[in-house]
């Protein structure tokens, strides 16, 4: 796949929600950072091709999107919402996926039998396994503890390890941005305000403060 190019206007009447012109070199990480309503989540809806707006985007494929909350369908197994994004012929696929995020023995479970940490594992499974050339993910890791983000953000590293596709993430949090991310883009009212190198290897140290979030961080608050 080819480097994505996103040039995006969103206006809502005559307010300009997101006015930017990015790329995305092929199997990069990139963590968009901004305040709410600062046009993150627009910028990923429109990379799916979700909402109408001005100008264009190049290179992105089909895309698979993970979102802050699971959305399992609620009358599937753990396996069956895996085999609903799937063609039969690769359902051979599913029980090694469910392996790699721990939830070997809970194929059977339904969303309501899952903790939400499990919930997650799905999810995160479900776009990985998704047919995809681009993934977009919004803030799946805001509303967990300490060592469930941890253990899903080296989960999310593995299977990303696999097969290195672009992945575009919106998160608030700057260390997360850090553990993840080989760029940051910070978004500030709709326009880029800063787009930052992370240049610190695999795999990085969550406990551990991370060499790009104090820079990160100030650019936040500017």
């Amino acid at each position: 796949m080819s480097m994505i190019t996103a040039k995006i206007c969103k206006k809502y009447g005559d307010k300009v929600a997101l006015n930017v012109d990015l790329s995305f070199r092929e199997g990069e990480i990139a963590a968009v950072l901004g305040e709410s309503g600062a046009g993150k989540t627009t910028l990923l809806s429109a990379l799916a091709g979700r909402i109408p707006f001005e100008g264009k985007t190049e290179g992105v494929g089909k895309t698979s999107y993970l979102f802050q909350n699971p959305l399992l369908l609620p009358n599937l197994t753990a396996e069956g919402n895996l085999k609903f994004v799937l063609p039969e012929s690769e359902w051979g696929r599913i029980p090694s996926m469910l392996g790699r995020v721990g939830l070997k023995g809970r194929e059977n479970a339904r969303p309501r039998e899952l903790s939400g940490g499990e919930k997650q594992r799905v999810a995160i499974a479900r776009a990985f396994l998704f047919p995809h050339d681009t993934l977009l993910m919004d803030e799946p890791f805001s509303s967990l503890d300490l060592a469930l983000k941890r253990s899903l953000i080296d989960l999310t590293l593995e299977l990303w390890g696999s097969r290195r596709e672009t992945v575009v993430f919106v998160t608030h949090d700057v260390h997360e941005a850090a553990l993840l991310a080989r760029r940051a883009i910070v978004i500030k009212k709709g326009e880029v305000l800063a787009d930052e190198k992370i240049e610190e290897e695999y795999p990085r140290d969550f406990l551990s403060p991370q060499p790009a979030e104090e820079l990160l961080m100030r650019t936040l608050i500017e």
